[in-house]
């Protein structure tokens, strides 16, 4: 049986009968989630929680199949080239009671357009777009994108939709008010987060009934707490912890690892240092010792089976005398080469992250180049990883880990390479143009475009470390019927697990 927390309910509409704690599950998260806010669910630690269970999406990818399905919009259709609209489920309630409406759609969308909250799912998928909108009926709503946005459809299924009632416009919520299977119940911050079911949910009821999530960054520990029948599901756990076949489980997770280049103070905004870093780093040697031996090396930020992939791209090889042969030769050219350069790490943000980025520090070491290491908590990483960043940090190497599990690069190229993409540091008139044409492009237009992109971000302006497309292994406790697919890297749907 799960070992719970014990929490102080702080939602209504509990059911009144006793829960059955059989049907209680753990999950333990390698990160503490520091915010609860739906807009930051494209944060893996806030969307293993939030996603699909408390706030739920108008249109849901399908991982399993492909494709899109329906959620809290039941159809959709394509009016002209700058608008689509979207009929909305009836008899849809809120936690609170309130029935669902377009205008929550719209205050969605503009909320996380609001740059004052700096909002990750506005920041990553919305950037570069204005939204306009047309409410005919309290079930249908019209939006018009400039530019044109073809798949809109599938934008749609990466944000939780929030109640225009509930939330508070400016800030972050704390007391999330949803739609889906799950109420928002208990949050004790640093120590564990609380679900329960929905009695009144629109579809059916899962066999879950509460589930706690607990935050362990040990993944031994973690394993181990599923081993010992303390916790049910461990979603990341590192490959040396993965050792027994009946409850671990590996899974490609489209994640991509890679460190982002500050390309604009010295030394890194020399294109010879940031090919030497490139250069510098033996990914072979990290392939089944510090990542899974079924990873592959990266040559960009999107996965192989994503439409616009490159495999024109050429993976960097190591070549560490050709690395302080550039090092030197910068250097020969004015390029203060003892700068410090700061790799700016996530703790826990996937198994063997810290020593992945002390094994990174000591090849660019080796090169000539002054590199130290700072490990930071996800709520002090974001402040270098999300525009606007950390003042005055100096030249840096801020790691990453990427999803983009929906099969399209719009999800990637606004955010981490335009101009004003929330997590670029990238400043490229040619860039900025090719993203906005193969963002309104369709068929083998958008490929070409795409293609073109990458090549120039990784080839010519190298903005990038590319690392690894990843693989993930999770623990599941025997008592469970569930087996994690790609989307066990972005979200974890509760209505998604049985019991044996």
């Amino acid at each position: 049986m799960a070992m719970l927390l014990a929490g102080t309910v702080l939602s209504a509409g509990l059911p009144a009968a006793a829960q059955d704690t059989d049907r209680d599950v753990t999950v333990v998260l390698a990160e503490t989630v520091s915010v609860v806010e739906p807009c930051m669910a494209a944060r893996q630690d806030v969307g293993r929680v939030m996603s699909e269970n408390v706030n739920e999406m108008l249109v849901e990818f399908d991982y399993v199949n492909g494709g899109l399905k329906p959620r809290l919009a039941t159809e959709w259709n394509q009016v002209d080239e700058d608008t689509w609209e979207f009929k909305l489920r009836d008899g849809v309630a809120w936690h609170d009671g309130t029935p669902f409406t377009a205008k929550d759609v719209q205050f969605t969308i503009e909320r996380n357009k609001n740059p004052a909250l700096s909002c990750e799912t506005g920041g990553k998928y919305f950037g570069g777009t204005e939204f306009s909108f047309d409410i005919p009926d309290d079930h249908t709503i019209r939006i018009t994108t400039t530019p044109p946005q073809p798949i809109l459809p599938l934008l749609m299924t990466v944000m939780p939709v929030q109640s225009a009632a509930t939330t508070p416009a400016a800030e972050f919520d704390r007391k999330p008010n949803g739609t889906g299977p799950y109420l928002f119940s208990d949050w004790q911050v640093g120590q564990s987060i609380t679900l329960t079911r929905n009695p009144g949910y629109w579809g059916d009821q899962p066999q879950v009934e509460r589930a706690t999530y607990l935050f362990r960054s040990d993944s031994a520990v973690a394993a181990a707490m599923v081993q010992a029948g303390e916790a049910d599901i461990v979603p990341s756990i590192a490959l040396q912890d993965a050792t027994n076949p009946e409850t671990d489980f590996s899974y490609p997770n489209s994640e991509t690892t890679s460190l982002r280049i500050d390309t604009r103070v010295p030394p890194t905004n020399d294109r010879r240092i940031r090919e030497a870093l490139n250069l510098a780093v033996d990914r072979e040697a990290m392939i089944g010792t510090l990542f899974p031996a079924d990873a592959q090396i990266a040559t960009h930020l999107v996965v192989p089976t994503t439409i616009g992939y490159n495999p024109a791209v050429p993976a960097w090889p190591y070549d560490p005398d050709r690395a302080r042969a550039l090092v030197e030769e910068a250097k020969a050219d004015g390029v203060d080469t003892s700068l410090p350069i700061r790799i700016i790490g996530r703790n826990g943000q996937y198994p063997n992250a810290t020593e992945a980025m002390e094994a990174m520090m000591a090849m660019f070491q080796d090169v000539g180049l002054n590199v130290t290491l700072d490990m930071y908590d996800v709520s002090v990483w974001n402040n270098y990883f999300v525009s606007p960043f950390v003042a005055d940090a100096g030249a840096t190497l801020t790691q990453s880990q990427h999803d983009n599990a929906t099969g399209d690069p719009v999800f990637t190229a606004y955010v981490k390479y335009a101009s004003d993409g929330a997590h670029s540091m990238v400043d490229d008139p040619a860039v900025d143009d090719l993203i906005a044409r193969a963002t309104a492009a369709t068929g083998d237009e958008r490929t070409r475009l795409w293609q073109e992109l990458f090549a120039k971000v990784n080839t010519e302006i190298i903005a990038d470390i590319p690392m690894f497309h990843m693989v993930g292994f999770t623990r599941v406790s025997p008592r469970l019927d569930f087996k994690p697919t790609i989307a066990t890297n972005s979200e974890l749907q509760l209505s998604q697990i049985r019991f044996k």
